[in-house]
């Protein structure tokens, strides 16, 4: 036990020095030039291509941090505000508790409202690891910022009150974030008929507890009876509208697009009854966390 052979090619190996397997490869090497060269030439293509692997895996991470600012309404009260970009309206101030924010580029034209995301300041002396979840309501920047939070989320960053009160003082603080699953308990996806809906000749409504991390992209409205629908146009934020609406009792049909591009239709249990009007409130009897 004191040696062993390649046995190919009759070479003598120790056990104290290389192992049989990297030895043999290392008699390879030396009978072969030119092999030597191309497996070189052939480990550092590969080694390049683990690299941009990498790199590609780490661009694309759905759960890694992102750096950037976070100001706060300076002029609002604890929540969120009323006349938010998204459409939400009063409904957009209290929703999440109140921990709701705009967005710059994540408002991605309306399609980002509702989207919800961890957000956390980077100062460990006044800030937690936790940090605080927020809801996209509104689009808006300030001082090279992504987000804009309301003072009570602002605040929910910090330790502690006196923390909570040195970060308002500062008005704009270094962050990371990363989007998460938004959750309701109890909650429906639900529409809110717009206020300046007029049955039955314009129809506008806006989308309410939207669960989980995909994106709502397109919305039908489709006629029970007899089947025929309608594709929506995204008026502004959350806000679908359409002239000339089906008739009848509707059904409608949500588009929802995750962060890989894969889509699936959702059709809700309940329908929108035949006459609806406008300001009232319905219940979709579905809830979808993808």
């Amino acid at each position: 036990m004191g040696g062993c052979f390649c046995y190919k090619y009759h070479k003598p190996c120790s056990l104290h020095a290389l192992p049989p397997y990297l030895l043999c490869f290392y008699y390879l090497l030396s009978l072969y030039p030119i092999m030597a060269s191309s497996l070189r030439f052939l480990l550092f293509f590969s080694a390049t291509l683990f690299f941009m692997q990498t790199l590609a895996e780490a661009a694309t991470c759905s759960d890694c941090f992102i750096h950037s600012r976070a100001a706060y309404y300076p002029n609002s009260d604890e929540n969120g505000t009323d006349t938010g970009r998204c459409g939400y309206g009063s409904f957009g101030a209290t929703l999440n508790g109140g921990d709701v924010a705009a967005a710059s580029d994540l408002y991605r034209d309306g399609v980002g409202c509702g989207a919800c995301y961890q957000v956390r300041c980077t100062n460990s002396y006044y800030c937690t690891d936790k940090g605080v979840t927020i809801v996209i309501t509104d689009q808006g920047s300030s001082d090279n910022t992504d987000f804009i939070l309301s003072r009570r989320a602002f605040g929910r960053m910090a330790q502690t009150t006196d923390a909570a009160a040195s970060l308002l003082a500062l008005g704009v603080v270094d962050i990371e974030y990363r989007r998460v699953s938004c959750s309701y308990s109890n909650k429906n996806i639900t529409i809110k008929i717009d206020e300046n809906s007029n049955y039955p000749y314009y129809l506008g409504f806006v989308i309410w507890y939207q669960q989980g991390r995909s994106d709502i992209t397109a919305v039908q409205l489709c006629e029970t009876q007899n089947f025929v629908c309608k594709l929506l146009d995204r008026s502004y934020g959350a806000v679908w509208t359409t002239t000339s609406p089906p008739r009848g009792p509707l059904s409608l049909r949500m588009l929802f697009s995750d962060e890989n591009g894969d889509e699936t239709w959702v059709v809700p249990v309940n329908n929108i009854p035949n006459d609806w009007k406008a300001g009232e409130t319905y219940d979709t009897g579905v809830q979808v966390n993808l």
